[in-house]
């Protein structure tokens, strides 16, 4: 199975470093709903008869349990995603094993978590919809927005200035090495 998805990798490495996401994403989605619902348990056990029931079956939660949850659960995949990305998801490092790129990583993911409030405002408070359905739903918009934005802006190829044809000096030799 190692070497099948080695093979995968080389010939597919986009399609691949994708699908490392979408499995990092995942676990990061089951880790942010997870804390929501201790959250929303917290707040007031009383709507729950069995703590599952804050998923299948439960009243409905006050909105300022709602936005603390989505926000505890935001912090938590954060810090999973920010550490398995850099580990595992992307190829190409960047800028993002430094305290800037933790910086950059957690403002595009904030940008992210500001779509999901706003989204769960609307889709829970205001349109009345399942706060699990609209989380669902943001969870799939957010995670296009986080994949393209951190692409693009963080895990890329850093690049150097370009040559202005001037020659080398014997004693200070061209850097042939990739930065």
């Amino acid at each position: 199975m190692r070497k099948f998805l080695q093979k995968l990798n080389e010939k597919f490495p986009l399609l691949m470093e994708i699908v490392r996401f979408c499995v990092v994403g995942g676990i990061a989605t089951i880790i942010d709903m997870l804390v929501m619902g201790i959250v929303l348990y917290m707040f007031d056990p009383a709507l729950y008869p069995h703590f599952y029931n804050v998923w299948i079956g439960g009243n409905d939660p006050s909105s300022l349990a709602t936005v603390v949850g989505t926000g505890a659960g935001f912090i938590a995949g954060l810090i999973f995603n920010y550490v398995f990305s850099v580990l595992f998801v992307f190829r190409e490092k960047g800028k993002s094993k430094s305290v800037g790129g933790f910086t950059v990583f957690a403002l595009l993911s904030a940008v992210g978590l500001g779509i999901h409030l706003f989204g769960m405002y609307i889709g829970y408070d205001v349109l009345g919809i399942n706060e699990w359905i609209v989380k669902i739903v943001l969870t799939a918009v957010v995670m296009v927005y986080n994949y393209l934005s951190k692409k693009v802006l963080l895990f890329r190829k850093r690049t150097r200035a370009k040559d202005t044809g001037s020659a080398q000096t014997p004693s200070a030799p061209a850097n042939t090495q990739n930065i």
